[in-house]
């Protein structure tokens, strides 16, 4: 025995002659490794398995869950909030500060969730591995543990095995294996022994096994090459542990925002601190303790802590609503991410098509007969073209291995996929099968073989036991050559050289169609013929040739309209496949994807810079014969040129991009665990349509994001500068100091009340709003990566709304004392009252009703207050519920010494609420405005329908 080789794994052992391979190895081709070397080989190399990492401690995932800015922002305000409540003993427990801890505590624990993703993915693709294998050790077969398998081990094939590990072909007789989890490709590959010259993609290695793959046909041995993580399953094991964690564009916006907010914050407490010990005039420890509360409540209170759990629910409704249209969300954040996705790319294999081999059309002596999805004929057909088609796929049916039955869930089938949909085609024609009826009994085989790249059966006559029918498929170029005559009707004629040519050419053009083509024929001989020289090639002589097959693997009929929709919602929909580049082009184009023509192969990709590839993705939307790390490159030069991708696939091979999208889409149905694993979203039905009504759905969601976000940012802004006018006011306003304290518009506990009444229950309304324009939701293009959540334009909202609910605080607050500026009997008076406490319950009252009209305000957009107005009953509800915890706060005696508030009187509560309801009558007053202004700048001769150059 050589020495061992230095290396677990021998690179392009594709390349290298089957002789080479195996002395690189140390390892004999007849009698294998001994147990002795196997054993060493085990203990250096480890076992043939995927590598997996132990998760981090739970105190770890909790701190690193902690380092995002918004939270980082919150346990600060946490800690504010119980720092305030331990300064001042009379105050009521610290609610707001436990609430803050149970939203931090919360996102963490889904933050710890989703990290282990990764190590799902990889525990699914260590479950496809095989779980025993057969191998030749001291030139003994043994079935052993795949995770004993070592580099240099004989692997011994058979039909229905899943291979243990990466291999070089020494020999096989019709080995086919079953890679489209690997590959992507839809048919079985045939392998064969001989070296390849010359770089090839994956699925061109015809010389090679892999791992985690399974033998639909044949037999065959093959010397490990790889095992465990240097196997190609375990290179994009690699590639999932490797790949960066994802960022959304909402969460990017919600750091961006935290961070502004944060630093906003710390100014604003510092100002307001220094404000108020300037104006406090030297009053001693009592006025800094107030300042030092009143600025840490009221930065608390620029904060909308509720925004993560807002957020949060919002998004997990999202997904039961999104589960109830068949798309399964497992990461949170891919619902509002979907939404504003601009590039789907999608595998072929099962994402777009059917991931089933189908006859789509037979070719005969008489003409063509295209199939529909069902294997029916697309039109009535004349007796002699159907004779043949039944003739054709008599052949088909006969000539075959496979078994396909049907039972409630459609065709279960086991074998080869073609000889399947052969099977399929024929009892949709009516055929009966002819292994159960007895009408015509196997009798002989000729095994298939990529020498002669043919396969025959022989069946006995159960009419006539003198003869024998011989029933051949094949490749069409080498059936034809065995051929002498051509099937038409009952009949013969002769095959001449010009019909053979013609049937090239025929065949010629079913290849362009993207059609896999196979040819049938067939021929009767006595049965002694058979019985005096068996079954062998020399019955594949002097055959009548019956006509071609064209098969494929066909688009799902939903995927075309599903394509259209995409692209009319600004969608740019790409295929990524690793398939033959002209099946991919002419499946791309009957979706209308691509011309059909154009196709970036893998070689291609090799070859190409990635400022090409950034520059060749605005004229290229078919990829074919690519591999992995291909799929992650494409998806991340998309990224690079600004795109959000929304990734879709079912293999093996799409989980890395998967990961690296923005989005990962996997197959419900038909897609492998790791792909679902990978996944963001599943698809519960496989349907390419799917995906189009989950962006619907995202777009309404962020709608509703930026809906309540924009309610909670001005609610904020509105308390503020309801503070910093009153104290800057204090001396104009009447507001006058108490003793040793300052003139405060409103106390620390009645801010942290207003938020977290206000950005509660209201909050999530919006956030559960059913959609103002929902219908339209698909004809607007996806908003731009670079288009905060946040934009100038609803800032500018933020801030008038913010502005005109202080304007209308702070005028309640004059009404209320005298002295001021607003003179007359507002309100009913605090007789017997403390005149403070009076006023700030008018305040505070005033607030509460401001952001209880804001919120009507914030949940039109840019439509009409009274459209929809009665969809979101939620929302009626919420504002309901605050409003009677404020009735509590000023009427129940035990949250009034909580508090600092009064009673206040009915005609009290009127002119509060009438004051707040300003913001209603502003807003509605504009909108009317600016639609008449537009109403009559359309109906303007100057730009009118009616002028020259008018719109």
């Amino acid at each position: 025995m050589r020495p061992r080789p230095e290396s677990p794994a021998l690179p392009a052992a594709y390349r290298l002659p089957a002789d080479d391979v195996v002395a690189a190895l140390a390892t004999d081709a007849r009698l294998g490794l001994t147990e002795s070397e196997a054993l060493a080989r085990l203990e250096r190399d480890g076992p043939n398995r995927l590598a997996s990492t132990e998760p981090p401690p739970l105190l770890r995932g909790l701190i690193a869950q902690c380092t995002d800015p918004m939270i980082l922002i919150l346990l600060l305000a946490a800690v504010i909030s119980a720092f305030a409540w331990w300064l001042e003993p009379d105050l009521p427990w610290p609610y707001e500060a436990l609430a803050i801890l149970g939203i931090v505590v919360i996102n963490a624990a889904m933050g710890i969730v989703q990290q282990a993703r990764a190590e799902r993915a990889i525990a699914a693709l260590r479950q496809m591995a095989a779980a025993r294998a057969r191998v030749t050790r001291e030139g003994v077969v043994r079935e052993l543990d795949a995770a004993s398998v070592v580099v240099g081990d004989l692997l011994v094939l058979e039909e229905g095995d899943t291979v243990a590990a990466d291999g070089r072909l020494l020999s096989s007789v019709a080995l086919q294996t079953a890679e489209a989890s690997l590959t992507g490709e839809s048919l079985p590959e045939a392998k064969e022994p001989e070296t390849i010259a010359g770089d090839a993609a994956l699925g061109d290695r015809q010389n090679m096994v892999f791992g985690g793959t399974s033998v639909t046909y044949g037999r065959g041995l093959a010397v490990v090459t790889a095992t465990g993580m240097a196997t190609e399953m375990g290179r994009i094991a690699g590639l999932l542990a490797d790949a960066p964690p994802d960022t959304t564009p909402l969460q990017t916006d919600l750091a961006r925002l935290g961070r502004t907010l944060g630093l906003g914050v710390s100014g604003l407490a510092l100002v307001l601190v220094a404000t108020l010990l300037a104006l406090s005039d030297g009053r001693g420890l009592s006025a800094a303790l107030d300042a030092l509360v009143l600025g840490v409540a009221l930065a608390v209170a620029a904060v909308p802590e509720g925004l993560p759990a807002v957020v949060t629910t919002v998004l997990a409704l999202g997904v039961q609503r999104m589960a109830r249209r068949k798309a399964i969300v497992r990461h949170l954040a891919a619902v509002e991410t979907l939404g504003c996705a601009n590039v789907i790319a999608s595998d072929k294999t099962g994402t777009l098509t059917l991931n089933e081999m189908t006859v789509r059309t037979v070719v005969t002596a008489s003409g063509r007969v295209d199939l529909r999805d069902d294997g029916t004929a697309s039109g009535t057909l004349a007796d002699l073209l159907r004779l043949e088609l039944e003739q054709a796929l008599t052949v088909g049916d006969r000539a075959n291995n496979a078994t396909a039955t049907r039972d409630n869930d459609g065709w279960q089938i086991v074998g080869d996929p073609t000889e399947a949909a052969l099977i399929i085609a024929a009892r949709a024609a009516g055929l009966t099968d002819a292994r159960n009826d007895g009408s015509a009994d196997r009798v002989g085989e000729v095994p298939f073989s990529s020498d002669r790249k043919l396969m025959s059966t022989v069946h006995r006559r159960a009419d006539d036991s003198n003869f024998v029918d011989v029933f051949t498929k094949g490749a069409p170029d080498v059936l034809l050559g065995r051929c002498t005559r051509e099937r038409i009707g009952h009949g013969t004629r002769p095959l001449t050289p010009g019909r053979r040519a013609e049937l090239l050419a025929l065949n010629d053009a079913l290849a362009a169609e993207a059609l896999r083509s196979l040819g049938v024929a067939s021929r009767a001989l006595p049965a002694s013929v058979l019985e005096a020289n068996g079954a062998g090639d020399h019955l594949e002589s002097e055959l009548v040739f019956i006509g071609l097959i064209g098969l494929m693997d066909p688009p799902r009929p939903e995927a075309r309209d599903a394509v259209a929709q995409a692209r009319a919602a600004g969608i740019r929909p790409l295929m990524i496949t690793g398939d033959h580049p002209v099946t991919a082009a002419v499946i791309g184009q009957q979706l209308g994807i691509g011309d059909g023509h154009s196709a970036v192969t893998g070689a291609e990709l090799d070859r190409m810079p990635d400022a090409t590839l950034r520059a060749r993705l605005a004229d290229v939307s078919v990829f074919a014969r690519v591999n992995p790390e291909h799929k992650l490159r494409i998806v991340r030069a998309l990224q690079a040129n600004g795109d959000i991708v929304a990734m879709t696939g079912d293999g093996v091979n799409d989980a890395p991009a998967l990961r690296a999208a923005d989005i990962g889409i996997a197959m419900g149905k038909k897609g492998t665990d790791v792909a679902r694993e990978a996944a963001d979203m599943v698809l519960a039905d496989d349907h390419f349509a799917t995906i189009v009504a989950a962006v619907e759905e995202g777009r309404v969601l962020f709608n509703n994001i930026r809906t309540f976000l924009r309610y909670l940012l001005a609610t904020n802004t509105g308390e503020v500068l309801t503070m910093f006018g009153g104290l800057l006011l204090a001396g104009p306003l009447g507001l006058a100091a108490n003793g040793d304290g300052m003139a405060l518009p409103l106390l620390a506990t009645q801010i942290l009340w207003i938020n977290l009444v206000t950005d509660g229950a209201p909050a999530l309304a919006l956030g559960l709003d059913p959609g103002i324009g929902i219908g339209d939701a698909l004809t607007r293009p996806p908003r731009s990566r670079r288009e905060g959540v946040m934009t100038g334009v609803l800032w500018l909202e933020v801030l008038w709304l913010g502005a005109v609910t202080a304007v209308g605080s702070l005028w309640v607050l004059d009404a209320s004392l005298p002295g001021g500026w607003v003179t007359g009997d507002w309100f009913s008076g605090a007789a017997g009252q403390d005149p403070q406490a009076y006023t700030r319950t008018l305040v505070f009252t005033t607030l509460v009703c401001f952001s209880l009209c804001t919120v009507f305000v914030a949940r039109a957009g840019h439509h009409s207050l009274t459209r929809g107005l009665g969809r979101n009953r939620w929302l009626w509800g919420a504002v309901a519920l605050s409003l009677g915890l404020q009735l509590a706060v000023v009427y129940v005696p035990p949250l009034q010494r909580a508090f600092s508030t009064v009673p206040l009187a009915p005609s009290d509560w009127l002119v509060c609420a009438g004051v707040a309801s300003s913001v209603l009558w502003l807003r509605e007053g504009g909108w009317w405005l600016h639609r008449g202004l537009r109403w009559r700048q359309l109906r303007s001769p100057a730009t009118g329908p009616g002028a020259a150059g008018g719109v």
